[in-house]
C-alpha cells in the first residue's frame, strides 16, 4: 500500500474579481439551454440540506427564508435539498412523497420567484434512501440484533468450551465477552459491520423482500415525486443517483445483484434508466429532467471515471437534460461512529474528496473535481450529445469559473459552500461589486453542524457584527447562531 500523502494546509486562492462589464461579457453570466428550460446564467447552487423542515417534512417559514435568501443572489439555478420520494418518518427533511406536501412547496416556489425577480429557475432534487440505524452497544447487539447460526455456536465451542455452546443464550453471552479482534474472526464481514457501525441495508440484499422489489417500486415513487413538483411550479428535477444513496448503489460496481439489475454495467444502469423513463413519460418533454451523479465513487471495488463515462453517455443518449457531477461521499469508508449514533457518509477518504477542504494533499480543494466533469463532457460531445454537463467542488472564485467554462470542461460551475457562505456573491460578481464577497474559507465547519444534524449555518455570518438585523434575526435552536446570512444592499 502507498504511503498516505502528507497534509497541506492550504492557502485560499487569491480573488479575481471582474468588472461589471467584463461580467456582463463573460461566459459564466451568458444563457444556457437545459433541455426546456433555459437559465439566465450558468451560474448554480447545487442542493444542501439546511435541516430547516418539520419534522413530519412539510415546508416551514425557515426553509422559505433560507431558499429565498439563495434566491437574492439571482444564481441561473438553484436546487432545493435532497427531497424525500417515500412517504414514510425521516426527521426535519423535506418530502414530495404525498399530494399533502405540495402547498408547501407551492410556497417555496413563490418565494423564489419573488425574491430572484423570476431570474433564477428552480431544481427539486428527488432522492430514495435505504435504513440505516445507530451502531449498537455491545450487549445489546449480541442480546438482540445478531442472528446465531451454528458457525458461531462452533466458534464459542472452540474458544471456550463445549459447555459454553449449550444454547443460543449462552452463546450470546460468551461473545459479548470477546474483544474486537476476536470478533473479526468470528462474525462475518457483514455482521462486524453491524457490530461495530450499525446495521444498514443494501441494494444487494435480496433475501429482504423490499429490497428485492426496489425495480418494481422506485420507477413510479420517482414519478409520483417528480409529478407532484412539476404541480408545485418547479423547472424541474434533479434525479439523485450520487453519494450514499439507492440509486448511486445501483449504479456502483459494488451492486452485484443477480436479477438483472446488477454486475454488469448494463444491468447497473438498468433501473436508473427505468427511473428516468417513468419520470418522463409522467412529466412530459417540456419539463426539465436531469441527475447528479458520481464521477467517481473513491471507494475500494466502487466505480472509478471509466464506469461515469460510459454512464453519462447512456443518461445522455436517454434525453437527460444535464448531468451534474459528483464524488465520492459513501458509507463504505466512512468513520466509525460513537455508539448511539449513525455513520456519516461524509468522514472517510471518499467524503473528504465529495467536500475538500484546506487541509488537503498537495493537489489542494480548488476546483479539485472538475477534471471528472470534463472528461464525462469530452465523451459525452464525443458520441454526439450536447447535454449540459455540471461541475463542482471548492469553486469559489470568478477566473477559476470562467476557465473552467472557457475550457470546455464542464457547461455550468456550482458552488455549494462559497453560495452558503455568501448567497449574494454571484449578483455581486455580476454588478462589479466582487470585492464585497465573503469568501469561503472551507474548513466544512457547516458539513459539522449537517453531520450532527443542526440546522446548517456558516460560522462567518457571525463574524458580521455590525449587521443592521443583528437583534432581529433569527437563531438557531440553541440560540448561539445566526440562520441566516447577514443582509446585502446591491
Amino acid at each position: 500500500m502507498a504511503d498516505p500523502q502528507p497534509i497541506v494546509r492550504h492557502a485560499l486562492p487569491a480573488a479575481h474579481w471582474p468588472t461589471a462589464d467584463a461580467a456582463a461579457r463573460s461566459r459564466l453570466f451568458s444563457p444556457v439551454q437545459l433541455g426546456p428550460v433555459r437559465a439566465s446564467s450558468r451560474t448554480w447552487v447545487p442542493a444542501m440540506v439546511p435541516w430547516r423542515a418539520s419534522d413530519d417534512g412539510f415546508v416551514t417559514p425557515d426553509v422559505l427564508d433560507w431558499y429565498g435568501r439563495f434566491a437574492d443572489g439571482r444564481p441561473g439555478v438553484l436546487v432545493v435539498e435532497a427531497t424525500g420520494i417515500r412517504d414514510v418518518p425521516s426527521g426535519p427533511l423535506l418530502r414530495a412523497s404525498h399530494d399533502r406536501f405540495v402547498p408547501g412547496l407551492r410556497d417555496l416556489v413563490a418565494r423564489v420567484r419573488e425574491r430572484s425577480g423570476g431570474e433564477t429557475r428552480l431544481l427539486l432534487q428527488i432522492l430514495d434512501f435505504l435504513a440505516i440505524r445507530r451502531r449498537p452497544e455491545k450487549a445489546k447487539f449480541f442480546a438482540r440484533f445478531l442472528s446465531i447460526t451454528r458457525r458461531h455456536h462452533d466458534a464459542v465451542r472452540e474458544r471456550f468450551g463445549a459447555a459454553a455452546a449449550g444454547d443460543e443464550a449462552g452463546v450470546r453471552a460468551r461473545l459479548a465477552t470477546c474483544d474486537d479482534d476476536a470478533l473479526r474472526t468470528i462474525l462475518t464481514p457483514r455482521e462486524f459491520r453491524d457490530y461495530a457501525f450499525g446495521f444498514r441495508e443494501e441494494v444487494n440484499d435480496l433475501h429482504l423482500p423490499h429490497i428485492r422489489d426496489l425495480p418494481r417500486v422506485l420507477p413510479g415513487l420517482f414519478a409520483d415525486a417528480a409529478a407532484r413538483a412539476r404541480q408545485a411550479g418547479f423547472d424541474g428535477v434533479e434525479l439523485h443517483f450520487a453519494h450514499a444513496y439507492t440509486m448511486a448503489s445501483f449504479l456502483s460496481r459494488t451492486n452485484v445483484r443477480d436479477d438483472g439489475y446488477g454486475g454488469s454495467a448494463t444491468g447497473r444502469r438498468r433501473l436508473p434508466l427505468e427511473v428516468f423513463a417513468a419520470v418522463r413519460a409522467r412529466v412530459g418533454d417540456d419539463w426539465c429532467v436531469g441527475t447528479r451523479y458520481l464521477g467517481d465513487e473513491v471507494i475500494a471495488g466502487g466505480s472509478r471515471l471509466d464506469d461515469a463515462i460510459e454512464h453519462g453517455v447512456a443518461f445522455a443518449r436517454a434525453g437527460f437534460d444535464f448531468l451534474s457531477i459528483s464524488k465520492g461521499g459513501k458509507f463504505d469508508d466512512a468513520r466509525q461512529p460513537h455508539v448511539g449514533e449513525a455513520a456519516y457518509p461524509y468522514t472517510g477518504p471518499s467524503g473528504h474528496e465529495c467536500m475538500p477542504t484546506v487541509r488537503s494533499d498537495e493537489r489542494g480543494p480548488f476546483g479539485r473535481n472538475v477534471p471528472l466533469a470534463a472528461a464525462i463532457r469530452a465523451a459525452v460531445r464525443q458520441a454526439g450529445c450536447t447535454t449540459p454537463i455540471v461541475t463542482a467542488g471548492g469553486i469559489c472564485d470568478f477566473a477559476q469559473a470562467e476557465a473552467i467554462l472557457q475550457r470546455g470542461d464542464a457547461d455550468l460551475v456550482a458552488a455549494a459552500r462559497q453560495s452558503l457562505a455568501d448567497p449574494d456573491w454571484w449578483r455581486k460578481m455580476r454588478l462589479g461589486r466582487g470585492g464585497e464577497v465573503r469568501r469561503c474559507i472551507f474548513t466544512n465547519y457547516c458539513e459539522g453542524l449537517d453531520q450532527r444534524h443542526k440546522q446548517v449555518t456558516c460560522q462567518l455570518w457571525d463574524r458580521d457584527f455590525a449587521a443592521p438585523d443583528a437583534a432581529t434575526v433569527p437563531r438557531s435552536s440553541d440560540g448561539k447562531r445566526r440562520l441566516l446570512p447577514p443582509p446585502w444592499q446591491p
